[in-house]
């Protein structure tokens, strides 16, 4: 109680009351200023956003819109992070990512990981890699060495804590970290949107999706 008077400047415990008193009110004053400036975070970034709440849900339409309202942050932050701006680049990134996703969905493999133990071209040379370092986030980043890169890119210690590249602050993040080191904007502003499925996946399974995918995009958002 002594060290309650003392923080709210009243110096004496006879003076508790009016110092919970003076506490409280300090505290509400605090709450307010952390809202506004909460609210101001919130402005800048509505007003820099590359991209709308309806524009993702027109081209995801099985993405629920409170599921849409709490990942449209994390996302557009992450694809202005990674100069994922402009609408050819933003089909063919929410293309593969509402493939890879299930429409932002399942940000974790729903296999075991098994299939990748000992698959040392992704770094899983321990015993147990696999399943520690399956496919987490909406590009579902696999293996080892792609966690400790991206983790080491993006100051994040995912090599240590893998499951935080299941996170919307981080799993986003990881997906433009992928997109930007294996050169895919610019195979986006070729318009060469096979190539880009044939780098995220090693092949073109799910093709017929993706393209369904990057062709609504495509029309969404006016790229050429």
């Amino acid at each position: 109680m002594h060290g309650e008077a003392r923080r709210c400047g009243d110096g004496g415990a006879a003076r508790v009351g009016r110092a919970r008193r003076v506490c409280v009110v300090r505290r509400e004053a605090w709450a307010a200023v952390a809202a506004a400036v909460g609210l101001a975070v919130v402005a800048v970034w509505w007003a820099r956003r590359v991209l709308t709440l309806a524009q993702l849900r027109a081209v995801m339409p099985r993405l629920a819109a409170d599921r849409a309202a709490d990942v449209l942050p994390y996302l557009d932050a992450a694809m202005r992070e990674a100069g994922i701006v402009s609408p050819r680049r933003m089909a063919a990134f929410l293309a593969q990512l509402a493939h890879e996703s299930a429409e932002l969905r399942y940000f974790e493999e729903l296999a075991s990981g098994d299939a990748y133990e000992g698959r040392r071209d992704l770094g899983n040379t321990q015993s147990g890699d696999g399943r520690r370092y399956k496919g987490r986030g909406p590009i579902q980043l696999t293996g080892r060495a792609n966690y400790r890169d991206a983790g080491e890119a993006l100051g994040v210690p995912l090599e240590q804590r893998p499951e935080l590249a299941a996170t919307l602050e981080v799993g986003f993040r990881v997906a433009g970290w992928f997109w930007r080191t294996r050169e895919l904007n610019e195979l986006a502003d070729a318009g060469a949107f096979d190539a880009i499925t044939k780098r995220i996946n090693g092949g073109y399974n799910g093709k017929a999706e993706r393209d369904a995918y990057h062709a609504r995009a495509t029309a969404v958002l006016g790229a050429k």
